[in-house]
């Protein structure tokens, strides 16, 4: 899809939907809830143990979960009614937070516990979060869906604004157990929402995938789609350096600035405030810079910000630099997300996003854990200094891995391949594999060109369900092209004719402009 500026009043014009408005709504009263939460669970775990590396566990167990059930759940999301799934996430989720409450209120709370219990809730939200930002478009236009992500994003960061503080606050005056149970209480009004919800059904005409052929389907497009890869590349290289402040900041705030729970919460809430203002400014940033361009400007405020929570001690002066940290995350995330929703087609949406959030969450564990480890090595300030010059060392990649390929395409369903061939008509649909043959002709002359156009096809054929493909001249006659690609089974190829996309069809079509007359097709199946 091409991005297009946005204007102050488009920004917000997907409040304008009652059901996505009351979503919204959910999102950020149960946003402030897990950061309030989030709080707690970090102030706890430092006064049940003075170790960094089980304080930077906190959100390894809080991002953990992802590396096990991210893709799978990007799956069941594109298969299974996605309001229910929310429904059994977001109970999970109560009931996790509920547990950990009534621990703490019996003063029965360990590190392990702590953990665990974290960590649960953690699998309830990797379960939860690509069916979350999968019904956005189930539930604005399309012409909407870029503004909808991004207001997504402006209602958590200032849940993030709101949270810390309040958290901070209710922990110094009534102790974590009461955070823990304002969480808990906190989703029940998602689940009011989400119950009162009605989602459209779409129907589609191939054969339903299985779960299992569903997460390859999934595996295979994303290895197949060099936009995605980009992604994917740039977002696991920013958030391991990055995870560094936030998986430090507690340490910092109890050790080296002497605060408490509710000074740790002012600081957190700094970050969110920076990244409130952030979602107001960056509608305007987007009218004359490109999202590549931004996230390099970002990136280098977010190492400042870094290197800055390691070596400021004067705390006026660290909450700006805090601020501008925000303002920054809040680009480069929202700029990565707002890719990642727009550079799949409808049918696997839900399972790149999961992808997607297995390479931000998986990243934020591993560096959470990485710089706990440096930390308890060499100090807070040489940490957060050696993540600081990760992240500029980072941009080198932004050549490699732009964006922009990813923003020209066209994701819209083309109906150029809809009707499937009609010989497979009467088929067990679970039979195959089926071998699609394809024969061109082509002039010498064009021969280089169409040779090029075909590799760009041989991109569409893989990503988009088959096992193998191939192109094959004839030495006897060198106008002759056969292309051939396996599909593993009947239902996928009907699949496959489904899948197509606006993009897909310029690339085919600039095949047939090259060959001569129309290309003769056949379909073999396995005996």
């Amino acid at each position: 899809m091409v991005s297009r500026p946005l204007s102050r009043e488009a920004a917000w014009s997907p409040l304008a939907v009652a059901a996505f408005r009351a979503i919204w709504i959910a999102s950020v009263v149960s946003n402030v809830g897990t950061w309030m939460q989030n709080v707690g669970v970090a102030w706890l775990m430092t006064t049940l143990t003075p170790s960094p590396v089980l304080v930077a566990l906190i959100q390894t167990a809080t991002s953990l979960p992802v590396l096990l059930v991210g893709l799978p759940a990007g799956a069941l999301a594109d298969l299974v009614d996605r309001r229910r799934l929310l429904l059994f996430c977001q109970t999970w989720m109560l009931v996790a937070a509920g547990v950990l409450s009534g621990l703490t209120f019996a003063d029965r709370t360990t590190p392990a516990t702590l953990l665990l219990l974290t960590f649960a809730l953690g699998l309830g939200g990797s379960i939860n979060s690509p069916a979350w930002q999968a019904i956005v478009a189930d539930v604005v236009p399309a012409r909407h869906l870029a503004n909808a992500v991004a207001l997504n994003g402006a209602g958590f960061n200032l849940a993030r604004a709101i949270g810390p503080a309040l958290g901070g606050l209710v922990v110094a005056a009534a102790g974590p157990g009461w955070v823990f149970l304002l969480n808990a209480l906190s989703f029940l009004a998602t689940i009011v929402v989400l119950y009162r919800w009605q989602r459209v059904a779409i129907s589609t005409t191939a054969h339903t995938e299985r779960l299992v052929e569903a997460l390859f389907a999934g595996l295979r497009y994303v290895r197949f789609a060099p936009a995605v890869r980009a992604v994917l590349a740039r977002v696991v290289i920013f958030v391991v350096c990055a995870s560094a402040l936030w998986a430090l900041l507690p340490l910092v705030a109890r050790q080296q600035l002497g605060l408490d729970s509710s000074g740790y919460g002012l600081l957190l809430a700094c970050l969110g405030i920076g990244a409130v203002l952030g979602a107001f400014t960056l509608p305007r940033l987007r009218q004359t810079l490109s999202s590549d361009q931004l996230i390099v400007g970002a990136t280098l405020v977010f190492a400042l910000g870094t290197a800055a929570l390691g070596s400021l001690l004067v705390l006026p002066l660290l909450a700006v630099a805090l601020a501008a940290a925000g303002a920054a995350w809040l680009t480069i995330m929202s700029s990565f997300n707002v890719a990642a929703q727009t550079i799949a087609p409808t049918w696997v949406s839900a399972r790149v996003l999961g992808t997607y959030l297995l390479v931000s969450q998986g990243g934020l564990a591993a560096g959470s854990f990485a710089w706990g480890a440096v930390a308890d090595r060499l100090g807070l300030p040489a940490a957060l200094a050696l993540a600081a010059v990760g992240l500029l060392l980072g941009l080198a990649v932004t050549p490699l891995w732009r964006l922009a390929q990813g923003e020209r395409l066209d994701l819209r369903p083309s109906t150029h391949m809809a009707d499937p061939p009609s010989e497979l008509g009467e088929l067990e649909p679970r039979r195959g594999p089926v071998l699609v043959i394809v024969e061109y002709r082509v002039r010498p002359e064009r021969s280089a060109d169409f040779i090029r156009a075909m590799q760009a096809l041989r991109i569409v054929r893989r990503r988009d369900g088959a096992v193998r493909w191939a192109l094959f001249e004839d030495p006897s006659t060198p106008e002759r092209y056969v292309e051939t690609f396996l599909v593993a089974s009947l239902a996928e190829h009907l699949r496959q004719h489904e899948r197509a996309t606006i993009s897909d069809r310029a690339i085919e079509e600039r095949v047939l402009q090259l060959a001569e007359g129309p290309p003769d097709v056949r379909h073999l199946v396995a005996a």
